[in-house]
């Protein structure tokens, strides 16, 4: 059973900066490429920036210049820089797969961007 590990949220002012970590157990993640998503209160979790097996990325269009997402793949990790962050960016933030069916959700990382 591959679980999820997300880490790295905090509160952060508006134009700041923070660095999310997703830690992943099982055999498989160096093949299946993976995601970041965010949900805020009272919205429908939405996708912000995936990573496939052969690290070419794609990012929604709202993040698009801004945040940048890597692997680790010895360390079965995947990692969201977020830069120049809005208070629109506020929202739990959670990693999955992307271009394969969805495995059990973590808990999430929150992240707070407010003056």
């Amino acid at each position: 059973q591959v679980q999820l590990v997300e880490s790295g949220g905090d509160l952060v002012q508006p134009g700041g900066s923070l660095r999310l970590s997703c830690a992943t157990s099982g055999s498989m993640f160096s093949i299946i490429g993976m995601g970041w998503y965010r949900q805020a209160p009272g919205k429908q979790r939405e996708f912000v920036a995936a990573i496939r097996s052969d690290g070419s990325t794609t990012y929604a269009n709202s993040v698009k210049g801004r945040f940048t997402i890597s692997r680790d793949n010895a360390r079965n990790t995947v990692y969201l820089q977020m830069a120049y962050l809005e208070p629109e960016d506020t929202s739990v933030y959670y990693c999955n797969t992307y271009d394969s069916p969805y495995v059990t959700w973590g808990k999430g990382t929150q992240v707070t961007v407010s003056s």
